[in-house]
C-alpha cells in the first residue's frame, strides 16, 4: 500500500454509508424495499484548490464535510426510505432543514454553555477565568451526554451500526486487507481519524482557547464563540492528522485515549450486509479515483 494514498473518510447514513475522496464522495444505501442504491456526487472547488494541502485551512473542509456534505447526504439517506413524497425532504426544505440543524446545534453547545457560564459568575461570584473552565466542562458533559442519549433509540442505533462498518472498512483499506465483508469484519471499530473524535478535540481545544479569552460580556463571550469555531476546528483537524501518524508513540496513544473512548458512544458491531454496503462504498471511490485496478 501506497504511502502517498490519501485520507479517506466516511460517514454513516440511515441504512447506509457515506465514502469520500479527494475527487468524489459516494454514498450506498439501502431503500425501503431493500434495493440498494448508489449515489456518487463529484466534490466541489473548495476540495480541489490548495486549500485541500494547506494546513490550518484544511481542517475547514473537515469542518463543511461535518456541516453540510454530511447532513445533505443523511437526508438524502432519509428520503430512500418511504416511496411517498410528500415525506421526503428536497428542495427549499433540505436547506430550511439544514439551516435550523445547524442553529440548534450552536445553541445548545455553543450559546447555552456561554450563557450558563455567565450566569454562574452574575449570580455565584464565580471567577470569570473558571467560568470559561465551566462553560467548557458544560459543553463536553452536553456532548457526551447527547451520544450516551441518542445511543439508546433503536433507529440511532443502526446509524451507529453503520459507523462500524464505514471504520472497520477503513482500518481494512489502510492496512492493505482484502476488501471483503469476512476479512473487514475482523479490523476495529474505532479509528483516530474519525468524526467523534474531530469534535472532541474542538470542544476540548475550545475550553483552552476561551479560557485564555479571559472575562468578557456575555455578548461578546458568545459572538467570540462563534468567531473562533473556524479556527479551533483548523487547529483540532491537525492535532486529528499529526496524532493519526504518531500511534506509535506511548504519550500520543494516551493523549487521543479520550477520542477512542467516545467513539465507543458512537459505534457498534456491524453485521456483515452493513460491512458489504460499506465496502461497495469504497471501492467506488477509489474505482472512479484511479488508485487501484477496479
Amino acid at each position: 500500500m501506497s504511502e502517498k494514498i490519501p485520507f479517506y473518510g466516511g460517514q454513516a447514513l440511515i441504512e447506509g454509508v457515506l465514502m469520500r475522496g479527494s475527487k468524489i464522495a459516494v454514498a450506498t444505501i439501502k431503500g425501503y424495499d431493500g434495493q440498494i442504491h448508489i449515489h456518487q456526487e463529484d466534490l466541489g472547488a473548495i476540495y480541489q484548490g490548495k486549500i485541500k494541502t494547506t494546513p490550518f485551512l484544511r481542517g475547514i473542509i473537515a469542518l463543511w464535510d461535518a456541516m453540510f456534505l454530511g447532513t445533505r447526504f443523511l437526508t438524502i439517506s432519509a428520503n430512500h426510505q418511504t416511496d411517498k413524497p410528500e415525506e421526503q425532504i428536497t428542495g427549499k426544505s433540505l436547506y430550511v432543514t439544514l439551516a435550523i440543524s445547524l442553529g440548534i446545534g450552536i445553541l445548545i453547545f455553543f450559546v447555552a454553555p456561554a450563557s450558563l457560564s455567565h450566569l454562574f459568575e452574575s449570580f455565584l461570584g464565580i471567577n470569570p477565568w473558571m467560568g470559561n473552565l465551566i462553560e467548557g466542562a458544560i459543553r463536553v458533559v452536553l456532548l457526551v451526554g447527547y451520544l450516551a442519549l441518542i445511543q439508546q433509540i433503536p433507529d440511532v442505533k443502526r446509524v451507529f451500526m453503520y459507523h462500524g462498518a464505514e471504520h472497520k472498512t477503513i482500518n481494512a483499506f489502510e492496512a492493505g486487507s482484502e476488501l471483503t465483508s469476512d476479512s473487514v469484519s475482523k479490523y476495529s471499530l474505532v479509528h483516530p481519524r474519525c468524526g467523534t473524535s474531530f469534535i472532541l478535540t474542538v470542544v476540548v481545544f475550545s475550553v483552552i482557547l476561551f479560557s485564555l479569552l479571559g472575562p468578557l460580556p456575555l455578548f461578546w463571550r458568545i459572538i467570540s464563540r462563534l468567531v473562533f469555531v473556524i479556527p479551533i476546528a483548523s487547529i483540532s483537524y491537525e492535532y486529528i492528522r499529526w496524532s493519526a501518524k504518531h500511534l506509535s508513540n506511548p504519550i500520543i496513544a494516551i493523549l487521543i485515549k479520550p477520542n477512542l473512548w467516545l467513539q465507543k458512544l458512537t459505534t457498534a458491531e456491524p453485521n456483515l450486509d452493513m460491512i458489504d454496503i460499506a465496502i461497495t462504498s469504497l471501492k467506488e471511490v477509489i474505482k472512479n479515483e484511479d488508485l487501484i485496478t477496479a
